[in-house]
């Protein structure tokens, strides 16, 4: 999900309010009995609150939640970068130090191609048609080891999804 926008507002009253309103989401989870992943997801817009760094921090807090990471979006939020093996490296190596083991093991992501301006996300695209490296990504995935559940965003979602999963199996 995405949790909210800054609206002005300085970045830790916006994490603060959203600290507290995830608290109450997870605590309802767990006095009625459900045990599943919380999952608040990089954005792709600078004036919406989802950076790396914040889901991270969010996920630090609480045993229910764990990052959502769509890579378009970051790639799209910081115009252009996050787009290299080396990135989405440095995206896998944060999330296993900072949560653990158990974080690359129940992985949630997000691809698709993206067109973006210097404000961020302007719409999804088909891989083919964006600049969006998919391949490098899925590198990092198989170097990783990463487990769990990748969803494709792409306007042709079975397309781009089967163009997904036949470059993973042939690395």
């Amino acid at each position: 999900y995405h949790a909210g926008f800054y609206l002005g507002q300085e970045k830790e009253i916006v994490y603060e309010k959203i600290r507290k309103q995830t608290e109450i989401i997870t605590e309802s989870l767990k006095k009625n009995g459900n045990k599943i992943w919380v999952r608040p997801e990089t954005t792709g817009k600078a004036t919406q609150w989802g950076d790396l760094e914040e889901i991270v921090k969010l996920s630090k807090e609480f045993e229910q939640v764990l990052p959502c990471v769509d890579f378009s979006h970051l790639h799209a939020r910081y115009n252009g970068i996050v787009n290299t093996y080396d990135e989405f490296s440095a995206i896998f190596e944060k999330i296993g130090k900072e949560l653990g083991q158990v974080a690359l093991d129940n992985f949630h992501a997000h691809i698709a191609g993206i067109d973006y301006s210097a404000k961020g996300e302007k719409k999804h695209l088909n891989l083919e048609e964006s600049d969006f490296n998919y391949k490098d990504l899925l590198k990092a995935f198989k170097a990783f080891n990463v487990k769990g559940a990748i969803v494709c965003e792409s306007p042709n979602i079975e397309e781009d999804a089967k163009l997904l999963k036949e470059y993973y199996l042939s690395l």
